[in-house]
């Protein structure tokens, strides 16, 4: 297929000037924040719909869209084009105080998007402070400040969110600063039985009467790519309902396509309390949101000169111009329709990468899928070898245990073939 990018690789991997820069990183940056290794990572100098080019020169397949963030394609031009147009006007407002209008077309725009009667917006910069709103929202909607959450969720890593994040790892260093307000259930995979799966819920809720928040992942994402078995979602919408509680659904991950429906939990016809959504929205630039329904949201007192909850780039002008470009992209690249068409053709050759002695397990949907491994030294070794192959994947899961695909909605065909190929070689060359 003429004009279609594969990957290519000119010098070992990581390149000398990746190297270099590892180096310099490792002198200058907090040792906590990237992970550093002689194998991994390169560093990114540029990238186009799903391909990535690092400092060397070096062209990778991405299978990650960066985090899920890159629906529309690495440096979507159409969005490149927005955010150039709206820098030469003006670059920062002023948060609550002076809006644009970007802001205001943007926040009718989620609006008409969402499911239901979701038509209220929270605008925030980043999905860890959209999950914060959210938890806010609830506690003025209720006057409960428990909240009923998942293990191996992740709804970001400020403060407020480890209170929630169902991962051990991240929680625990900072457990003298984490409140007692979750509860945690075990997530339930798509075999689970569904009324035990309710059932811990029921359970959870007469145990403590301060609950007033059932927070979620539609599919678990950082978790592992974990699905809920059919019906979930609407048996927790029925007891949410019945017990007055709010029901938030995290679509940071799953959101604007990427299961196949433009939010996960419209499979199943739910339509959430509050819905968060982040990552895809803008293709790349950080903004984030909480989209709810009136009646909770209008728990948050009027505006009369101090806003409860704010920030200095709150409905940033870029990020706006940035999400309004980036959403008409979804719209005209028929990104759900591309996921269609595409998702029963990836599943086929995820399920023959499964049949692998190595593999433990395969879930997901759309083009969100995990594979799961013995143990998380075998995850990681594929990780590294398939980057130096020329493809990049992500190690997800509490213990590091699955791999996750999720390709840019817009790959082309023969990209995905391609780099399936490469994994499958990778995966069958791997001695379990």
């Amino acid at each position: 297929m003429s004009g279609v990018e594969f990957e290519s690789l000119i010098t070992a991997i990581p390149g000398p000037e990746s190297l270099a820069l590892a180096r310099k990183l490792a002198q200058y940056e907090s040792h906590a924040i990237t992970y550093l290794s002689p194998e991994y990572p390169v560093f990114w100098e540029s990238a186009r719909g799903a391909t990535v080019t690092d400092v060397d020169g070096n062209r990778y397949i991405d299978l990650t869209s960066a985090f899920a963030v890159a629906a529309t394609g690495h440096t979507n031009p159409a969005v490149a084009d927005a955010i150039a147009t709206q820098a030469h006007r003006l670059i920062h407002g002023m948060g609550d105080v002076f809006p644009t209008a970007a802001r205001a077309q943007l926040v009718e725009r989620l609006a008409a998007l969402a499911p239901g009667d979701l038509d209220l917006v929270y605008l925030a910069t980043g999905g860890a402070e959209a999950v914060e709103v959210a938890l806010k929202t609830a506690y003025l909607a209720t006057g409960k400040p428990h909240v009923l959450a998942y293990g191996g969720a992740y709804h970001g890593l400020t403060l407020g969110t480890l209170d929630v994040i169902g991962i051990p790892k991240f929680r625990d260093p900072f457990a003298a600063l984490v409140g007692a307000r979750a509860t945690f259930l075990d997530y339930p995979g798509a075999t689970t039985p569904l009324v035990d799966a309710l059932a811990d819920v029921t359970s959870a809720l007469d145990r403590d009467p301060l609950i007033g928040t059932l927070l979620l992942e539609p599919i678990q994402g950082r978790g592992g790519v974990i699905v809920p078995p059919d019906g979930f979602l609407r048996g927790l919408r029925t007891i949410c309902d019945a017990r007055g509680v709010v029901l938030v659904l995290d679509e940071i991950f799953t959101g604007f396509g990427r299961t196949g429906t433009r939010f996960a939990c419209e499979r199943e016809g739910v339509v959430p309390d509050l819905l968060c959504v982040g990552k895809a929205l803008a293709g790349g630039v950080p903004i984030a949101a909480v989209i709810g329904r009136p009646a909770v949201m209008r728990a948050w007192p009027e505006n009369t000169g101090e806003a409860l909850h704010t920030a200095t780039f709150l409905g940033n002008p870029l990020a706006c111009a940035a999400a309004l470009a980036n959403l008409a992209e979804m719209e005209r690249l028929d990104v759900i329709g591309r996921v269609g068409r595409g998702a029963g053709r990836l599943r086929e050759r995820l399920e023959r990468i499964a049949a692998l002695p190595a593999v433990r397990d395969l879930r997901g949907r759309g083009f969100f899928w995990g594979l799961e491994f013995g143990d998380g030294a075998v995850a990681n070794r594929i990780v590294v070898r398939a980057l130096a192959a020329g493809v990049i994947i992500l190690q997800s899961g509490p213990a590091g245990t699955s791999i996750t695909i999720t390709p840019p909605l817009v790959i082309e065909d023969a990209q995905l073939e391609r780099a399936l190929d490469i994994i499958e070689r990778i995966v069958r060359e791997e001695n379990v």
